[in-house]
């Protein structure tokens, strides 16, 4: 409780009792300090950005600090991982050991492989988790 500074009685409220001088208020208690943001970005921006063709992307997100920490972004940066390797031994099979006639095939190949691309991007994006049917497994097991 607050005292008066004219005369010491306790003070209950705004003005003291005894005397009627006004008394100043208790200072409001100190707030503790507002935690900042976690740095980096969203966990969907991070987890659709892994999708990115290439090697590169998703290393760099299992490699970074707030990232590497993230179990969902873990699992999309190994699927994306995995989904690569898979297209370049199809891309390489078909053009080692098939007949040129059926290199047509190889840009339906890189076709599908570029719509599953923009597709998982997306759906990450948005927040969903698709599990490809081999890939999926093994990215979840690193993950």
């Amino acid at each position: 409780m607050p005292f008066c500074k004219n005369c010491g009685a306790e003070v209950d409220g705004r003005y003291c009792a005894k005397c009627g001088a006004a008394v100043e208020s208790a200072p409001e208690p100190i707030s503790p300090p507002v935690e900042p943001a976690a740095p980096g970005m969203p966990e969907n921006t991070a987890a659709a950005l892994c999708y990115i063709p290439g090697f590169i992307v998703p290393i760099i997100f299992l490699v970074l600090d707030p990232y590497r920490r993230n179990k969902l972004i873990r699992f999309h940066a190994f699927q994306s991982i995995f989904l690569n390797a898979a297209m370049l031994i199809l891309w390489y099979a078909f053009t080692s050991f098939l007949p040129i006639a059926i290199y047509r095939l190889i840009g339906l190949l890189d076709l599908a492989f570029v719509v599953l691309w923009i597709y998982m991007l997306v759906q990450t994006y948005q927040g969903r988790k698709i599990l490809l049917p081999v890939i999926g497994d093994l990215a979840a097991r690193q993950a």
